[in-house]
């Protein structure tokens, strides 16, 4: 066998329930990747098509997936990313869906194309607000939203959409759908964790993800990915990945801003859903009461 042969191939999954810092990461995996005296603009994030991309699937496909249902898309989505291990290396795919199944019962994201996965976990109290402002819905809308077991992005049949349907499931069983599978190769990465020491968090998440991670190099990326450099380049140039009827994408990108925006019983509410998962991932206490 041949050192090309020999070499890993797959797909690592950059994984999130919508809103815990995906956009943020990719900004840091492509400085660390250009490691250039300047940052990547925002609007050349090219490393890694979303899962859920419809260009990307139907290019895989050779021909329009339009005329599909979403269960025939979805039974078909396995093959397509298997696919990607007829090309040697390593890639790195966004996504948004929860780790689950096609109607035939085979892993969606395709277990044998799969190396692994980092999954950015965030503070749902959090996630709440900054979903309800991405969505353009109620703060309550969205609670509703991560506690519905079928929740589900892009799931209509009314207009062709750029992305196929994302099943989100709620978010505690988005969670679990990443963090529980056995044998998933899954590192767990806190949002919150992320932000208060980014050099030493990224620099564990690169080493997982097979990317350079020494501290010279990540630091460097880490710099030019300063949440006030996203929100200066969205500022000035707009940012392609925003939907068309959000205001901004790069919004705050701190963490604890619910104790301003949320009422006590929505919080109430989504301690109720999710408590469990929040006290296993240290964002409750043990009485229930929220520690950030």
């Amino acid at each position: 066998m041949s050192a090309l042969e020999a070499a890993p191939r797959g797909i690592y999954w950059l994984a999130s329930y919508p809103k815990s810092g995906n956009t943020w990461f990719r900004v840091l995996i492509n400085n660390l990747l250009a490691d250039g005296p300047a940052p990547v603009s925002i609007n050349a994030l090219d490393h890694g098509s979303i899962s859920s991309a419809r260009s990307w699937l139907d290019g895989l496909l050779g021909y329009a997936s339009a005329n599909l249902s979403a269960d025939e898309i979805d039974r078909l989505r396995p093959a397509l990313y298997r696919w990607s291990l007829r090309r040697p290396g390593i890639v790195h795919h966004k996504t948004h869906e929860a780790w689950t199944q096609t109607v035939d019962g085979e892993p969606l994201l395709c277990r044998q194309a799969t190396l692994g996965a980092v999954y950015l976990l965030r503070n749902p109290l959090d996630v709440a607000v900054s979903a309800a402002a991405h969505w353009r819905c109620s703060i309550d809308a969205a609670i509703d939203r991560m506690g519905a077991p079928d929740a589900a992005l892009s799931n209509t049949r009314t207009r062709l959409r750029p992305h196929v349907r994302q099943r989100l499931l709620s978010w505690s069983q988005h969670v679990c759908s990443w963090t529980d599978t056995p044998d998933l190769n899954c590192l767990v990465l806190r949002y919150e964790d992320l932000l208060a020491d980014t050099a030493a968090q990224f620099a564990r998440a690169a080493a997982h993800l097979d990317l350079p991670s020494d501290p010279a190099r990540v630091a460097r990326a880490v710099q030019h990915s300063r949440f006030e450099e996203l929100a200066r380049q969205e500022r000035e140039q707009g940012f392609r990945e925003r939907p068309p009827d959000a205001q901004r994408f790069f919004r705050a990108g701190r963490r604890g801003g619910w104790r301003q925006q949320l009422t006590p019983a929505q919080v109430a509410r989504l301690i109720a859903d999710h408590g469990a998962l929040m006290q296993r991932h240290g964002y409750v206490d043990c009485s229930g009461e929220p520690c950030d």
